[in-house]
């Protein structure tokens, strides 16, 4: 198991815990949405700091970005699984010849 899985099933695991004592259950309790904002401001923090060239605080942000994408998945009930099979199944493509296979609309 990754850590990735292991950090997924924490969150899973923290969805039914009492928001005064997880800031995982605390988001999680607030709703999708929610999740996704702050998801989002994370992205942003990243991008600021890869664009900066700091690479101590890239790994920083990518690793706050990744654990808030964990947690808006499950405020979706979207597994990790799902989102892995998905790779695999890209993978190989090219990556144009993928996106202009998606359907249009």
């Amino acid at each position: 198991m990754s850590i990735l899985h292991d950090l997924a099933a924490t969150i899973e695991a923290r969805k039914g815990a009492d928001p005064d004592s997880s800031w995982t259950a605390k988001l999680l309790a607030k709703g999708p949405e929610k999740c996704a904002e702050k998801f989002g401001e994370e992205a942003i923090e990243a991008i600021i700091e890869a664009v900066k060239g700091d690479r101590a605080k890239l790994v920083s942000e990518g690793a706050d970005v990744l654990y808030h994408f964990l947690v808006m998945l499950a405020a979706r009930d979207v597994a990790l699984d799902d989102v892995l099979a998905e790779l695999a199944h890209r993978q190989g493509q090219s990556g144009i010849a993928e996106k202009a296979a998606r359907p249009k609309g």
